[in-house]
């Protein structure tokens, strides 16, 4: 796998929920590329809980539709935007957990819409949600023009990244 390197880390303003590594209540998500699918693994912590130990669905939705956005970054090399989002829960994912990995792909893509696979695990490997997620993508001038977004890369190096 590749870490993505993150093309706002260093943009003024830039606080995003999902993968702003300074955003203190942020989840502060980082991305691999492992082939065709993108990557996450995550810590849960107790502030993101609903009920007793137990992950938030909407936590899980930000997870899940924030892999589902680094997949039009990198893969499809353009910004977008979540128009509709289905979400499946099959398994409560405790905060106690050591980590959660998610991983992403591209399903389909027709003109500007792309329908993205998102699944998320707990640390024993165990499917507990997924997602599918239709992005209306841009084009690329206009992702450059209203999110700042020229291009996605990967850092060089293969790494394996610390669970």
């Amino acid at each position: 796998m590749k870490k993505i390197i993150n093309p706002w880390k260093s943009m003024e303003g830039y606080n995003c929920f999902g993968c702003s590594p300074d955003n203190e209540a942020g989840v502060r998500m980082e991305f691999y590329e492992d082939v065709d699918d993108i990557v996450s693994i995550w810590k849960p912590r107790p502030e993101y809980q609903g009920w007793l130990n137990t992950l938030h669905g909407g936590i899980q939705s930000v997870l899940l539709d924030e892999i589902c956005g680094w997949v039009v970054f990198r893969k499809l090399q353009t910004g977008g935007v979540t128009s509709k989002m289905e979400t499946r829960f099959r398994k409560s994912i405790s905060t106690d957990e050591t980590h959660v990995v998610l991983r992403a792909s591209l399903r389909e893509q027709k003109r500007n819409i792309a329908i993205i696979e998102a699944r998320l695990y707990n640390s024993e490997g165990e499917l507990c949600t997924e997602a599918t997620c239709t992005y209306f993508t841009f084009p690329k001038e206009q992702a450059q023009k209203e999110m700042f977004f020229h291009h996605c890369e990967v850092e060089k190096e293969e790494i394996l990244p610390l669970i």
